[in-house]
C-alpha cells in the first residue's frame, strides 16, 4: 500500500484562497445588508485578511500597530470616520441636495456625509470594486484598533494604562499642541503603538492638515476608544448597506447616465458621425501634450517639453494650467465635469477646430473626416467595464458610434523595475478566475526606447484590489509561466467591454484598435516601494506624457 503523500499548500496558494474567501464573504455580507466587523459576522473577513497579510498593510499580523498602512488607508477614508460606530454604505441618494457637507477623502474620490456623531455615510457610485476597497480598508483599521486596545486596556472592567490617560488629555485640548506637548504625547503614543518615538515622529505630520495638525493623535485615540467600548460595553461597530445600494449595484445606473451625457454633447456639436478615439487618462495630459508647449514657450524659454509638463504638474501651478486650458477651450475642447455620480470627468476634442500650427503636432494628418477625441478620467476597478460598455453602445439604439480606437494610459504596480518605469501589456489576466484577454496592442516597447526609462512588455494581471495583494502571490504571477510584468485594476474590464462591443454586439467597428500602456506607481515586491510608502512626486510626469504623446502620434498619423 502506498504511503499517503502529505500535500501542503504554498504561501501563494494560501493567499489566493484567502482572496477568494474575502471576495465571497464581502458579497455575502452585502447581500445580507449589514455586519459587525469585529463580531462573529466579521470573523471570516478578518481571518482572511490576516492570512493574506497584504503588502500594502505592512505588519498587520504583528502586535505593533502598522503606521504606513494606516496612513495609506486614512487618506482614502473620510475625515472623522475613526469616530463613527455606524458606517452606512449608500448609493447616490440625494444627500448632495441636503444641508450635509460632502467630505471627500484626499486620495479617493467618493462623497461621504457625517450624519451625526456616530454615523458616517459613504456613497458608492463606482461599483463593486469600491465596496471591496472600502471594506478591506475598514477591516484593516478595525484590526489595528484592537491592537491599540490590547496594549491599553488593563482589565475587563475598563481600567486603562497611564499612557492612554495621557493621550486622552492631549487629544481633549481643542488647540494646536506646542512642541513640548506634542513630543510628550508622541512619547505616550509610541508606547501604545509598540513603535519607537522616532517612527511616530517621522509619520506624525503626514496625518495632519492645516486645520488639524495633530490629527495623528486624534485618529489613534478614537480607534482605540471605540475598540475599548466594543470589549467593555459590547458597543460593536456596524457596517450597513442601504437598500437602494443593494438594489442598484451591478445595473450600470451611473455608467448609463454618464455615457448618455457624452453622446448628447456629441450630438449637440454634430460630432456623432465622425471617427471617435477614446482615451482613458487623467484630465491634463492630453490637453497639455497638444497645447502646453506653444502656449508657454515664451514663459519657459529654452526649456524642454518635459520641464514644462513638470511645472504644470506642480500643486500650485493654477495660473499656467488655466492659460493652457483657455487656449484648449478656444480650439475645440469641450469640458464635461461629471454629474452622473461616476466621478469620471470628460473632455471632448474636436480636431476640426484645432489650429495645428499652434500645437505640439504641426505635422498632424487627420484626413478629411476630422477625428473626435473623448478623454475620460480614470475608472475604478469593475467600473471600467460599466463605463466603456455603456459608452460603446449605440446612441438611442440606432446611431452606431464610429469608434476607431480605445487607448488606456494608467498607473500600475510593476513586478520588475521601479517607480516611473513603463509597462506595455499584450494580455490581461483576471485574478481569481484566470479569465484572460489577449489582444494586439498598437503600442510596443520599442516605441519607448531611448528615453532613459525602462520599458517592460508582457501580460498584466487585473487584481480585485491593490490592498489584496502580497509578495507570495505576486511572485507566483511573475516567476511562473504566466510571466506577469505588473498589476492593475481595470485592464481586463476595459478589454471585456471592447471585445463584446466590437466582436459580438457589433456596435463599434470590428477592427477597433486598442492601446494599453502603464507607468509604475510602485513595486510591491520591493520593501519600501509599495503604494503605502508614498506618492510618485514628479517621477510619474515623464512616463505619463511619453505614453500620451505616443497615443496622440498614432491618432494624428504623425510619423
Amino acid at each position: 500500500m502506498k504511503d499517503t503523500k502529505h500535500i501542503s499548500r504554498s504561501r501563494a496558494q494560501e493567499s489566493s484562497a484567502a482572496i477568494e474567501k474575502m471576495y465571497i464573504t464581502m458579497r455575502h455580507l452585502f447581500n445580507r445588508g449589514f455586519y459587525k466587523p469585529m463580531g462573529v459576522s466579521g470573523d471570516t473577513l478578518r481571518e482572511a485578511l490576516l492570512a493574506l497579510r497584504p503588502e500594502i498593510y505592512g505588519n498587520i499580523g504583528e502586535e505593533k500597530v502598522e503606521l504606513n498602512g494606516l496612513l495609506y488607508v486614512i487618506e482614502r477614508l473620510p475625515v472623522g470616520i475613526e469616530e463613527c460606530r455606524f458606517i452606512n454604505l449608500t448609493s447616490d441618494e440625494g444627500y448632495s441636495k441636503s444641508h450635509f457637507q460632502a467630505i471627500v477623502p484626499p486620495k479617493r474620490r467618493r462623497n461621504c456625509y457625517r450624519i451625526d456623531e456616530e454615523q458616517m455615510n459613504v456613497e458608492i457610485t463606482r461599483g463593486r470594486s469600491d465596496i471591496y476597497d472600502i471594506l478591506t480598508h475598514l477591516t484593516f483599521i478595525f484590526i489595528e484598533s484592537h491592537k491599540i486596545r490590547n496594549r491599553v486596556l488593563l482589565d475587563d472592567a475598563g481600567e486603562v494604562s497611564r499612557d492612554w490617560f495621557k493621550l486622552e488629555q492631549a487629544v481633549s485640548q481643542n488647540k494646536k499642541l506646542t512642541l513640548v506637548e506634542k513630543e510628550k504625547a508622541i512619547s505616550h503614543a509610541s508606547n501604545i503603538l509598540g513603535r519607537t518615538f522616532e517612527e511616530v515622529l517621522e509619520i506624525y505630520d503626514a496625518f495632519g492638515s492645516v486645520t488639524a495638525p495633530d490629527r495623528f493623535l486624534h485618529v489613534i485615540f478614537w480607534l482605540g476608544k471605540l475598540a475599548i467600548e466594543e470589549v467593555v460595553d459590547n458597543n460593536k461597530r456596524t457596517i450597513t448597506f442601504s437598500p437602494i445600494l443593494r438594489e442598484r449595484l451591478g445595473h450600470h445606473i451611473h455608467g448609463e447616465i454618464w455615457a448618455t451625457n457624452i453622446k448628447e454633447v456629441l450630438k449637440e456639436n454634430q460630432l456623432l458621425d465622425r471617427p471617435i478615439h477614446v482615451i482613458s487618462a487623467n484630465m491634463h495630459s492630453v490637453m497639455n501634450s497638444i497645447f502646453a508647449t506653444p502656449v508657454l514657450k515664451t514663459k519657459f524659454k529654452d526649456k524642454s517639453d518635459f520641464f514644462i509638463y513638470e511645472e504644470l504638474s506642480k500643486s500650485g501651478a493654477y495660473e499656467v494650467r488655466n492659460q493652457v486650458e483657455d487656449v484648449a477651450l478656444k480650439y475645440g475642447m469641450i469640458s464635461l465635469p461629471d454629474t452622473s455620480g461616476t466621478n469620471i470627468d470628460v473632455q471632448i476634442f474636436d480636431t476640426a477646430k484645432i489650429d495645428w500650427a499652434k500645437t505640439s503636432f504641426p505635422k498632424a494628418n487627420t484626413g478629411d473626416k476630422k477625428p473626435v477625441i473623448i478623454v475620460m478620467d480614470y475608472a475604478f476597478g469593475e467600473q471600467a467595464y460599466e463605463t466603456i460598455d455603456e459608452l460603446l453602445k449605440p446612441y438611442k439604439k440606432e446611431t452606431l458610434l464610429n469608434v476607431e480606437s480605445v487607448s488606456i494610459m494608467g498607473k500600475a504596480g510593476i513586478l520588475e523595475g521601479g517607480k516611473g518605469d513603463i509597462m506595455i501589456p499584450n494580455a490581461h489576466i483576471n485574478e481569481g478566475t484566470a479569465d484572460n484577454y489577449f489582444f494586439h496592442n498598437e503600442l510596443s516597447a520599442e516605441m519607448f526606447e531611448g528615453n532613459d526609462i525602462a520599458v517592460f512588455a508582457g501580460p498584466m494581471v487585473t487584481v480585485l484590489g491593490t490592498s489584496l495583494q502580497n509578495r507570495d502571490l505576486l511572485k507566483f504571477f511573475h516567476e511562473s509561466t504566466w510571466g506577469v510584468i505588473g498589476l492593475e485594476m481595470e485592464g481586463s474590464y476595459y478589454q471585456k467591454a471592447i471585445q463584446s462591443a466590437s466582436k459580438i454586439r457589433k456596435s463599434v467597428p470590428l477592427d477597433v484598435k486598442v492601446r494599453y500602456a502603464y507607468y509604475a506607481s510602485d513595486n510591491p515586491l520591493e520593501t519600501g516601494s509599495t503604494l503605502a510608502s508614498g506618492g510618485l512626486g514628479t517621477t510619474g510626469v515623464k512616463p505619463t506624457y511619453l505614453i500620451t504623446i505616443k497615443i496622440l502620434e498614432q491618432i494624428f498619423n504623425v510619423k
